[in-house]
C-alpha cells in the first residue's frame, strides 16, 4: 500500500506527553523527595532489567512462529514493546532531570517548603477535621493518599506560610480559604 495512505505516528516524538502523566511547566527542575527518586528508580531498573527482556523472548518467539502478519502474538508484543520503551525513555528522561530534596535536611522548619507535611484547616467549611498533605514532586503526587504536587494550586498557597498563617488558594470548588495548623518536616 502507498504510505500516502496509511496514517503513520512517530512514537519518538511523544516521550515527553505520557497520557496521564504529569508535566513540568516549562524552564522548571524535577524535585523530588528521596523516597519518590527510589521508587522512580525501581521501576526503570524493574522494566529494562525484567520485563523488557522477557517481552523480547516472547516477540522474538513469536516472530519465529511464521507469517506476522496475522500473528497475534508478534502483533500484541511488538505494541507491548513500544509502550515499554517509552515509559523507559520517559522515566529516563525524569530520573536524569531530577533534583532530590530530603526534608529532613531542611533547615527552616518554621515555613512551608518541598518535602514539608502540612496540616490545615478549612475555615470556609463545616468539615472541622484537618487535612494533612505533603508537598512532594510531580511523580509522586498521590492526593487521595495525601501527597500533592508542589505545582497543585494548594502546594503553590502554602508555600512559604507558617503555623498559623490564613492563605487564601483558588480551588475546582472556588476560593478557599485555610489555616496552616501544623508544619512538619519528615
Amino acid at each position: 500500500m502507498n504510505k500516502a495512505f496509511v496514517k503513520e505516528t512517530n512514537h519518538e516524538d511523544d516521550e515527553d506527553d505520557l497520557p496521564g502523566q504529569p508535566s513540568l511547566p516549562p524552564g522548571t527542575k524535577n524535585y523530588m523527595t528521596p523516597a519518590g527518586h527510589r521508587a522512580l528508580r525501581e521501576e526503570f531498573e524493574r522494566l529494562v532489567k525484567v520485563e523488557r527482556p522477557h517481552l523480547v523472548e516472547v516477540v522474538a518467539w513469536a516472530a519465529s512462529n511464521g507469517d506476522r502478519s496475522e500473528n497475534g502474538d508478534y502483533i500484541y508484543g511488538k505494541k507491548k514493546l513500544r509502550e515499554m520503551d517509552r515509559r523507559i525513555r520517559y522515566l529516563q528522561k525524569r530520573l536524569d532531570n531530577a533534583v532530590v530534596v530530603d526534608p529532613a535536611l531542611q533547615s527552616n522548619l518554621e515555613q512551608v517548603f518541598f518535602g514539608a507535611t502540612v496540616t490545615i484547616g478549612y475555615l470556609d467549611a463545616d468539615e472541622g477535621t484537618p487535612l494533612c498533605y505533603q508537598i512532594v514532586g510531580v511523580d509522586e503526587a498521590d492526593p487521595a493518599n495525601g501527597k500533592i504536587s508542589w505545582i497543585s494550586p494548594l502546594a503553590r498557597a502554602l508555600m512559604k506560610a507558617r503555623e498559623g498563617d490564613i492563605v487564601k488558594f483558588q480551588s475546582p470548588t472556588g476560593l478557599r480559604e485555610i489555616e496552616i495548623l501544623e508544619i512538619r518536616y519528615a
